[in-house]
């Protein structure tokens, strides 16, 4: 699943871009798409006889539902991590929403996590478990654990993540006053 390799060299780019893709989702995205058109077909070409009331709360549960997939699979159909010499930046799906940027100087450490999987976190997407900490998980695998100062981690499963964090160290010690350039 590896977009790119940045290489080992010890040289790293302005800007380090890595990003992690579920193809499963695109199977999510299209019952939802399915059941907003179930919900249009049922509006149009109503057989119902029994009332206005169950038609309307067919139409309307079968829309909103298809909505909710549909958009909510979408958004994490693939997670971008984007850092540069002052922050990182995680953006989901196509539209880049949910977005979280955290700056370099909230960040204590970064660690490689060979196994990341949506079972530990409960499954798919932006995550919170209070024995855990934050995560952005749109598929098993590798992952960045970022510490951050105030106690908490934030994980996020992305290809390459060696390299990832890689730069990050090297970033944080290059912010690190005295450290050896």
């Amino acid at each position: 699943m590896r977009q790119h390799a940045h290489g080992d060299d010890s040289s790293h780019p302005d800007v380090w871009t890595g990003r992690a893709t579920n193809r499963v989702q695109w199977l999510l995205a299209l019952i939802g798409a399915a059941c907003v058109a179930l919900g249009i077909e049922l509006a149009v070409a109503s057989p119902w006889t029994s009332g206005t009331a169950p038609l309307v709360m067919a139409v309307v549960g079968c829309i909103a539902g298809g909505l909710l997939v549909l958009f909510g699979t979408l958004a994490f159909v693939h997670v971008a991590l984007r850092v540069d010499d002052e922050c990182l930046e995680v953006r989901c799906g196509h539209i880049g929403v949910p977005r979280r940027r955290i700056p370099l100087s909230h960040v204590a450490g970064a660690d490689f996590d060979p196994h990341v999987t949506p079972r530990h976190w409960g499954g798919w997407g932006y995550r919170w478990r209070p024995e855990m900490g934050t995560a952005v998980v749109v598929r098993r695998g590798e992952g960045v654990v970022l510490r951050l100062w105030d106690g908490h981690t934030f994980t996020i499963t992305v290809d390459d993540a060696e390299a990832a964090v890689r730069v990050i160290r090297d970033r944080l010690r290059a912010s690190t006053p005295g450290a050896a350039h």
